[in-house]
């Protein structure tokens, strides 16, 4: 198994009503995976998940990258401003 935190940030934070969780995930998840396994403990980041910016170890991740053993993961609303 692979141990990982996710830390949320902003409105994240907000909807997931606490600051990090620690999970375990089967070896080779990928960001995508992750997803689904966070709409399925905290269901109130369904509406956000898909535009969320997601960093892996302070890295930008993309869905399809698979997320590596004891990685700090971290999700972000979308920004927008001018």
């Amino acid at each position: 198994m692979n141990k990982v935190k996710v830390l949320f940030f902003a409105t994240m934070r907000t909807r997931a009503k606490r600051s990090s969780i620690d999970l375990e995930l089967a070896e080779n998840t990928t960001i995508a995976e992750l997803k689904k396994t966070l709409i399925a403990k905290i269901p109130a980041l369904e509406a956000s998940l898909p535009s969320t910016l997601v960093s892996v170890n302070r890295e930008f991740a993309f869905d399809e990258e698979m997320i590596p053993t004891n990685a700090e993961i971290a999700l972000f609303p979308p920004v927008s401003g001018g």
